[in-house]
């Protein structure tokens, strides 16, 4: 059980200071400290113990309509946490549990009950139900399996492939019967990363030549399912090799969300006229219902070791806009998590 931070007579909270043109950098965030506001009835007090950083988050910082609503200047932002609850008035929730939660990048949250689910952290380490066993892991389970359809003996092809996301996308395609998982990374390392340890049959550097050429040679015979984290050039990629019937699930695109411009699109989407093929954007939000089933099953993919944890921490408080710049850099291997 990780240790509980030592509370502080002002608890500090992360606010957007400005919202980002281009690329965000650390004058865009204020750190401040807060207001700790009584407990009203069904309410709880938790000490967050770990955060978790998201590229989506990017997209939160901008006033274009999206599908979640911005961030506040000013204000204190949001993001998936674990604290221990330190002060409960509410049934079902006791001083001491820990619960995952939606009001991250502060140290001290007060929040109804309803909106934090108790968790086991001698089950499973507290970053865990950030990642594999949390909305990480349910937005692979659900890209693949209902967006994508994967179908067993499939060739599934993933970008990103060494980030929170596109890790447990590889994984859980080859425990779902995949014949051959294919990744895009940013460096050797995580190339090597990929095949070493997380079991992706191939994977490549988009760095070192076209992502086309890569992947026709990592996946010869085409993909049949492609996991969209990046956009841009892996998307046309993709598109490119893309076989009869096959399916392109979007869940980000990570190489346009600093863009001051319009990106342009893929100049291929004809081919999907040949291939049948099929594009579909979706939020894990809309899939909540997977949410019981993808628990168990990861369960048992962690107990056999189809399933792996992996994260880049990043220790202190005070550094978490540094491990949020860190992701959008793509400096992290697995998920990227703040400890207090």
């Amino acid at each position: 059980m990780p240790d509980t931070p030592t509370p502080t007579s002002a608890p500090r909270e992360w606010r957007l200071a400005a919202r980002p043109t281009g690329w965000p950098t650390a004058e865009d965030f204020e750190l401040a400290g807060s207001e700790v506001p009584d407990l009203a009835d069904g309410q709880v007090r938790v000490r967050n113990v770990v955060l978790s950083v998201d590229p989506y988050m990017r997209g939160r910082m901008s006033a274009a309509k999206s599908y979640a609503e911005p961030y506040a200047v000013g204000e204190a932002m949001t993001g998936g946490a674990v604290g221990v609850v330190e002060e409960s008035r509410a049934d079902g929730v006791e001083v001491g549990q820990h619960v995952l939660h939606a009001l991250g990048w502060r140290e001290v949250a007060v929040l109804d009950a309803a909106q934090a689910r108790v968790v086991d952290v001698d089950a499973a380490p507290a970053s865990a139900y950030l990642g594999v066993l949390g909305m990480t892991g349910l937005t692979a389970y659900a890209g693949l399996t209902r967006v994508a359809a994967l179908r067993e003996g499939d060739v599934v092809f993933v970008s990103g492939a060494a980030g929170a996301v596109g890790g447990a996308v590889g994984q859980i395609a080859k425990a779902l019967g995949a014949s051959r998982v294919v990744g895009s990374a940013g460096s050797p390392e995580k190339v090597r990363h990929l095949t070493k340890d997380l079991g992706f049959d191939a994977a490549f550097s988009y760095r070192d030549r076209p992502v086309r050429e890569s992947l026709r040679e990592a996946a010869p015979d085409g993909v049949d399912v492609y996991f969209d984290n990046v956009g841009g050039d892996h998307l046309e990629a993709a598109v490119g090799s893309l076989r009869r019937d096959g399916r392109i699930a979007v869940c980000g695109m990570i190489s346009v969300y600093n863009d001051t411009e319009p990106a342009p699109g893929p100049r291929n989407l004809s081919r999907l006229i040949q291939t049948r093929g099929r594009i579909e954007g979706f939020l894990v939000g809309d899939h909540s219902d997977l949410a019981g089933e993808y628990a168990q099953r990861a369960a048992g993919w962690l107990a056999d070791g189809s399933l792996s944890l992996r994260e880049t921490t990043v220790d202190g408080f005070e550094h978490a806009v540094d491990a949020f710049l860190g992701v959008m850099r793509g400096e992290n291997t697995g998920k990227m998590v703040v400890r207090l």
